[in-house]
């Protein structure tokens, strides 16, 4: 049996697309509008409740003793897939900050923090500006499965950009054992950064290219012989 069946068939209809069984390390847990009711924990062996209907829960399902030797395998069942221990995991997150066409708000300008391949689904993704968090002109997704057991989020900042500011995309993931933080360099675009790079790739490869053909004409030369003329 499933965690998630068993109960989401003590709920009101209409409440039942609204859940979602998080299955985070090795404990199995029960959300409801991202508030979490209660949850196996493998470290104690039993469920644990973290609302009052949750604890009600809880108490319910560390009764049913066959049922709660069931969950204490090394291996948890969903939709008749079996997934080993090992594949959850905790993935951490994988951070990209672009700069991007504004949507046409007051401010001239738009970074966006894209935020991948990371597991669990709860995360928090927030932007610092000159060592202050900011609350306004800040615009995000969903949390967007890819079909892989990963989810992936995208964060908008609209700003006015200042001098000497410092701009950074902070990410705190239960993945992590302190926040992520990268720093957004606005000192050239990253279209003129992969110009200059592409560039300096030309170049390396024209300056090969010249010194080998010397060379190849170096050791020519040297092969002939010269005939004095009358």
């Amino acid at each position: 049996m499933i965690i998630l069946k068993l109960f989401l068939d003590l709920l009101p209809c209409q409440l039942l697309y609204m859940f979602q069984l998080l299955v985070s390390s090795s404990d199995r847990s029960v959300y409801y509008n991202k508030v979490e009711y209660f949850r196996f924990s493998s470290s104690l062996g039993k469920f644990v409740g973290y609302t009052e209907y949750g604890v009600m829960q809880a108490n319910y399902w560390n009764r049913q003793t066959s049922y709660l030797a069931g969950m204490r395998a090394t291996k948890v069942r969903l939709n008749n897939v079996t997934i080993s221990k090992t594949a959850m995991r905790l993935s951490k997150p994988y951070v990209r900050l672009d700069s991007t066409a504004p949507f046409g708000g007051k401010h001239p300008a738009m970074l966006v923090c894209s935020v991948y391949d990371f597991y669990p689904k709860q995360i928090r993704v927030s932007w610092i500006r000159d060592g202050k968090e900011v609350t306004s002109d800040v615009t995000s997704t969903d949390e967007l499965a890819d079909g892989d057991w990963y989810y992936q989020i995208h964060s908008y900042l609209e700003y006015t950009p200042r001098s000497g500011e410092k701009i950074s995309c902070m990410v705190e993931h239960a993945s992590l054992r302190e926040p992520l933080i990268t720093q957004w360099d606005p000192s050239m675009p990253e279209s003129e950064r992969n110009k200059i790079a592409i560039g300096a790739s030309g170049l390396i490869l024209g300056l090969v290219l010249s010194l080998a053909g010397f060379i190849y004409y170096k050791r020519k030369a040297r092969g002939r012989i010269l005939v004095p003329s009358s």
